[in-house]
């Protein structure tokens, strides 16, 4: 058993024990959150990021490295930078199932009051034809030769 699934066993079994505020939007809502200026991360390792590209305006930063490793403590410094815990919040990974985890993290344990989860992740957003951009390099601390 890795790091990345001790952790997110650990981090689903908190957010079963707790209630869910944590809102799991379709890209329509995307879209329209994005137009009204809430902040979108993309939580995709740096394979993921660059294989696919991302949602055109979200914040690429990473939470597992290539190795399933994360600083979670340095990933929130990082998204402090991009929205407070007082600021709505949107998170996308690849299918939706790291995301889910990460969103209930946030709510539960870093204080984030609005998190929204995007459904089906990045693969949902391209079955649907919708644009990408080239992801740009990346700011995690976990990722491109970062430690974690």
């Amino acid at each position: 058993m890795n790091i990345q699934h001790l952790f997110l066993t650990a981090l689903a079994w908190v957010a079963a024990s707790a209630q869910a505020a944590v809102q799991h939007v379709d890209n329509a809502e995307l879209a329209r959150l994005m137009a009204a200026g809430v902040a979108v991360i993309d939580i995709r390792t740096e394979g993921e990021g660059k294989e696919t590209g991302i949602v055109p305006g979200s914040h690429w930063l990473t939470f597992f490295d290539e190795r399933g490793r994360a600083d979670a403590a340095g990933w929130l410094k990082l998204l402090a930078t991009i929205a407070r815990p007082d600021q709505p919040v949107i998170v996308i990974c690849r299918t939706e199932h790291r995301t889910r985890v990460v969103a209930d993290f946030l709510d539960r344990q870093a204080g984030y009051r609005q998190v929204y989860n995007v459904r089906a992740g990045i693969h949902g957003w391209l079955r649907e034809g919708r644009a990408v951009q080239a992801a740009a390099t990346q700011t995690a601390g976990c990722g491109i030769g970062g430690r974690c």
